[in-house]
């Protein structure tokens, strides 16, 4: 991937194979395999309230970077709802409770991270306002968080974004 952040190179992780030193339970790995990269819970709540709002949207644009989870290309605007534990929500305490597999998820989790900052980068240079929400604060804030979403919305209705396909 090209257009790293402030130039930094991209983090390696490792893979997660035996072979490399990393073991996880039949239970755990079930338990894991189950957990979805889009249309979460979070995501269909914000999606639902957004369109109480009388708002269309796209989901998961492959042509943007970073494939934001809702877009409204009208007010280029660009939302994410980031799971806590994969984008390192309270990074550094969340790094000293890692326990098993540390070798992995530490380099795993950071790389994500420093994705999420090389995608707002790449979308801000593109025009697009970048939201980013935690999942906790969607499913425990939805007002709030559809609040802002539309405080944004009226400030780009006055400022007369234009439209770009």
């Amino acid at each position: 991937m090209a257009n790293h952040p402030a130039g930094e190179e991209p983090i390696k992780v490792p893979r997660f194979e035996e072979a490399a030193g990393f073991y996880t339970t039949k239970q755990r790995s079930k338990i894991m395999s189950k957990i979805k990269g889009r249309n979460s819970k979070p995501e269909l709540i914000l999606r639902k309230a957004l369109w109480a709002k009388n708002l269309r949207f796209r989901l998961h644009d492959k042509a943007l970077p970073g494939k934001p989870d809702i877009v409204i290309k009208k007010y280029k605007l660009a939302v994410f709802v980031d799971g806590e534990f994969w984008h390192g929500h309270d990074w550094q305490k969340l790094k000293a409770r890692l326990n098993k597999n540390s070798a992995f998820w530490i380099p795993k989790i950071e790389r994500n991270m420093q994705k999420d900052r090389m995608y707002n980068e790449q979308l801000k240079d593109m025009g697009y306002m970048v939201f980013r929400f935690w999942s906790e604060e969607v499913i425990n804030h939805t007002d709030r968080v559809v609040n802002q979403i539309m405080l944004y919305i009226e400030t780009a209705k006055d400022i007369k974004i234009p439209y770009i396909l």
